[in-house]
């Protein structure tokens, strides 16, 4: 039965993934916005779903290095799974200068989160700057896109209703097969009896990236690049700002300091060796070999994580 509920939970996550895809970029047709911006947004919330309801469960339940844990192995797995698979499955050009600046505030984000943590404590307050930073985040992508004032083919596929009926659906869709897939596979992963922390950082984060995988996925294919890394960075920046904003408005908590510390330098140096990455031209093709090589770091992080005390 365990095994039923995982690959229901991943086919409902792929179908949930497409439909995502679809309605964002009907959307981004109606106002006449980038499919970057989508991206970095509207399918970046969504697809951030499954990490916001587990994250908020678990700090509600008692169990808060799993809320946190669940964020930054998200963020990690985010680079080092669902960008890395991404490009080697269907490697895309991205152009440096439309994600640039996002990249380097989801490396911002990554640092101020190590800030804030120092205390091994997230208080309301702290909670409330993080929504307030991630709303200024929101305001300033639409601002910028429309100032550019770009001259874009219109891919209008449905009406304006039911692309965002398409786009809610989607989400809930994302949320239902996230929350089949967590379970099933926490069931699995408590039986090796591991540390909360680990199973957070590693199965639960990775299982909760999934709709950002299929998403991405299916962008690329799609040829919507700009959606595929959009996700992806959108994701890691809402995962800081709303979903631990949200879960420390509603419940503060404290951590123990179980290596959590290591975990975010980890994020942080994924982050830096993206932005590396776009660095060297202005059109920069995300080719197989920087997959590759994100998947290995990524591996590496993982061995590391449950064999090396």
């Amino acid at each position: 039965m365990t095994f039923i509920l995982l690959f229901a939970g991943l086919a409902i996550l792929l179908i949930s993934g497409e439909f995502l895809v679809r309605g964002g970029v009907s959307l981004a047709g109606h106002f006449r916005i980038s499919a970057m911006v989508v991206g970095l947004t509207i399918v970046s919330f969504g697809t951030s779903a499954p990490e916001l309801m587990v994250s908020l469960d678990a700090a509600i339940s008692g169990h808060p290095d799993i809320s946190l844990g669940n964020v930054i192995g998200s963020n990690i797995a985010n680079i080092g799974v669902v960008l890395a698979l991404t490009v080697i499955i269907t490697p895309f050009i991205v152009s440096r200068r439309e994600i640039i600046d996002d990249m380097i505030i989801m490396a911002g984000s990554f640092l101020l989160l190590l800030v804030l943590l120092h205390d091994l404590e997230f208080s309301r307050l702290e909670g409330f700057i993080l929504v307030g930073l991630l709303a200024a985040y929101i305001y300033r992508s639409i601002r910028n896109d429309k100032r550019q004032n770009i001259s874009r083919p219109v891919d209008i596929r449905y009406s304006l209703l039911l692309s965002v009926v398409i786009i809610i659906m989607a989400s809930l869709g994302l949320v239902v097969g996230a929350e089949m897939l967590v379970r099933s596979a926490g069931t699995i992963a408590s039986m090796m009896g591991v540390s909360e922390r680990i199973i957070s950082v590693s199965v639960i984060a990775v299982g909760t990236s999934l709709p950002e995988l299929a998403t991405s996925v299916m962008a690329a294919l799609r040829k919507e690049n700009g959606i595929s890394i959009g996700n992806v960075v959108g994701s890691n920046i809402f995962n800081v700002l709303a979903i631990l904003g949200i879960t420390a408005s509603v419940k503060p908590y404290g951590i123990d300091d179980t290596g959590f510390s290591l975990d975010m330098i980890w994020m942080i140096g994924m982050a830096l060796l993206l932005i590396i990455m776009v660095l060297p031209s202005k059109n920069v093709r995300m080719s197989r070999w920087k997959g590759l090589f994100l998947a290995l770091i990524y591996l590496s992080y993982i061995y590391l994580v449950f064999f090396v005390k």
